[in-house]
């Protein structure tokens, strides 16, 4: 995956973040496509799968400016098939694609709970991708340790929020960090995660 240079900060942390799942999705071996990972529902494989979905939902919202009942369920299902890595490269380039065009980040997006920018849903996304990578990276059993950029985007990003990620159902309740526990683990725990 080629990383670009961007003047614009978030497309900066956009960027790395796509870089850092990307590396993590070509590391999958392929007797781990099964393996467990920190989300209990999910194998590698529907963690792998849940992330190709979440970049291929953003080229409808953000370049075609469409409605989620319009896309409706035409990113549900199996979207990897046969070659998983080659369908996350995909989606990546199409999301990378969407965000970057000129104006993109400045056009309304229409989300589940409201409308909201492009840019404050970049912001989510990024925080998507930096947790979901520590997720594979537990899963396969490779390094864990997230870029320091990434994990303080991260916590600026999702702080504000992460009571309503709970309540949501999507992420399980916090957790109690560890006393001492550094930024990167008082994230995780934030979001429900045992490091």
């Amino acid at each position: 995956m080629t990383r670009r240079a961007h003047a614009n900060p978030l497309l900066t942390r956009l960027e790395e973040a796509l870089g850092l799942f990307d590396t993590r999705v070509h590391a999958v071996r392929d007797d781990q496509w099964e393996a467990g990972t920190p989300c209990t529902e999910w194998t590698v494989r529907d963690l792998v799968n849940h992330l190709v979905s979440e970049q291929l939902w953003v080229p409808p919202l953000v370049r075609d400016g469409r409605m989620i009942e319009e896309v409706g369920d035409t990113f549900d299902g199996d979207m990897l098939g046969s070659d998983p890595a080659a369908s996350w490269d995909t989606s990546a380039r199409a999301a990378r694609d969407a965000f970057t065009e000129s104006g993109a980040l400045h056009r309304t997006v229409h989300l589940s709970y409201g409308d909201t920018t492009a840019a404050n849903y970049c912001g989510q996304m990024v925080a998507d991708l930096v947790v979901h990578s520590w997720d594979l990276s537990r899963g396969i059993g490779a390094e864990e340790r997230l870029p320091d950029s990434l994990i303080q985007f991260a916590v600026r990003e999702v702080t504000p929020y992460a009571a309503e990620l709970a309540k949501s159902g999507l992420f399980a309740e916090p957790v109690e960090p560890p006393a001492g526990a550094d930024v990167q683990t008082k994230l995780l725990c934030l979001l429900g995660r045992r490091p």
